[in-house]
């Protein structure tokens, strides 16, 4: 008479206190003790496969056959992974991805925006065994990540897009290897100052999430910050000029003003030319006569030559500021509310990197007009230097005490 009771109780007692090659032996032990029809009474009893007792047989019988000492299996033992008995799997899963895939120029990732469970969904109506986990576990494989959307697409390039790249490189390396200063900069997104909702999530006590506006309606007091930001490429340190009014060129001009100042000038006190990054676009637009009337001005205070290279347009996303400090001032803030001038300014400043980026913030209250038109006059008086290549991308503005004394050299 089998003692079924007492066979399931050893085994229960045991099993969640050993691992899978302990519990494989033990059952081997009870049929072996058994005797005559001990493998098939454990397997109906526990429950569990015939083969698996026959292998915990072999192994008390010849310990040397057995898993290598550490390892509770042998090597390739265990169930093997769908994918090796369905080898189509993994092919029929890239067919429905690969519809619905997108790419970015700077990452090696692709990624999809179907979910794991309906892509398992279809797999099984397909005739695969297929589990959302599985799934997941492919695509990672794969090199596939679920992802929200991203603001990569440029539109038609210029035909010149990629020659502009290599000049600017090229610009920016020289300016570098003399030691001279080079800075990426541009205007962050314009942001609303009170207590409103910011995306994203901060640790904070369990149940007391902090409380936000339900609407986000401008604060006339507060208003709107444009954080205009100048990121030393060398140094890997960032200025960010946070504005109250309007994001003019006057604005943009004094924001690199403000750089030189409390940063530039203490580590290039012998420079004598300032190489500036930009966008094609925005406060610090390539056809705007102010930003080059307002360059002229501080080449004047300097006695520096601001070089200016753009980005071609429709590229300003390459500009180095933007991912070397916009994106960790971003990472920086999420969750937090802007809820005053002051919050913003101490929260810029807060943000560093693995790579150890150093950022300065400052608050600016000046007016700076919109609408300033600039007249043919003022225009002419330019010390402006237009290079061969795209003069209207590449040029500088040189102080015009260095025309005067031209001048008088000539003469």
């Amino acid at each position: 008479m089998i003692d079924e009771e007492g066979i399931r109780g050893r085994y229960q007692a045991l099993a969640h206190l050993v691992d899978e090659r302990v519990r494989r032996l033990a059952l081997a032990a009870e049929a072996v003790a058994i005797g005559r029809g001990g493998q098939a009474a454990v397997a109906r009893v526990l429950g569990v496969s015939p083969r698996t007792i026959r292998h915990g047989i072999r192994e008390l019988r010849h310990p040397d056959q057995g898993a290598e000492k550490g390892r509770i299996r042998r090597a390739g033992g265990g169930r093997k992974r769908t994918v090796e008995h369905d080898p189509k799997l993994r092919e029929d899963l890239e067919k429905l991805v690969e519809p619905t895939t997108r790419g970015d120029p700077e990452s090696p990732l692709r990624w999809t925006c179907k979910s794991v469970r309906k892509l398992a969904e279809e797999l099984r109506r397909q005739g695969h065994q297929a589990s959302h986990r599985m799934v997941a576990e492919l695509l990672h494989e794969l090199g596939y990540s679920l992802q929200s959307n991203r603001k990569t697409l440029e539109g038609s390039g210029h035909p010149d897009r990629n020659a502009q790249f290599a000049h600017l490189n090229e610009a920016v390396q020289l300016q570098l290897s003399l030691g001279e200063p080079v800075v990426s900069v541009d205007t962050k997104k314009k942001e609303l100052v009170g207590p409103f909702k910011n995306g994203g999530r901060e640790l904070r006590p369990a149940g007391q999430p902090e409380e936000v506006s339900v609407h986000d309606f401008l604060i006339p007091a507060l208003g709107r910050v444009s954080p205009y930001g100048v990121y030393d490429v060398a140094q890997n340190e960032g200025w960010v000029n946070v504005g109250v009014d309007h994001d003019t060129a006057s604005f943009a001009v004094e924001s690199i003003r403000r750089w030189w100042r409390s940063m530039g000038q203490p580590l290039y006190r012998n420079a004598t030319r300032l190489l500036i990054t930009a966008a094609a676009g925005g406060s610090n637009r390539y056809r705007l006569r102010l930003w080059k009337l307002e360059l002229q001005k501080l080449a004047d205070e300097t006695g520096l030559e601001m070089a200016v290279c753009h980005f071609p347009p429709g590229t300003s996303k390459w500009n180095k500021i933007e991912h070397r400090l916009f994106s960790a001032i971003t990472q920086n803030w999420r969750g937090k509310p802007l809820a005053s001038h002051e919050v913003v300014v101490n929260l810029i400043r807060a943000t560093t990197t693995r790579t150890v980026l150093r950022v300065r913030s400052g608050l600016d209250t000046n007016r700076y007009p919109a609408g300033r038109v600039v007249s043919d006059d003022e225009l002419d008086t330019l010390y402006l230097r237009r290079e061969v290549f795209h003069g209207e991308w590449n040029y500088s503005l040189l102080p015009r005490q260095k025309l005067i004394e031209n001048k008088s050299l000539i003469t």
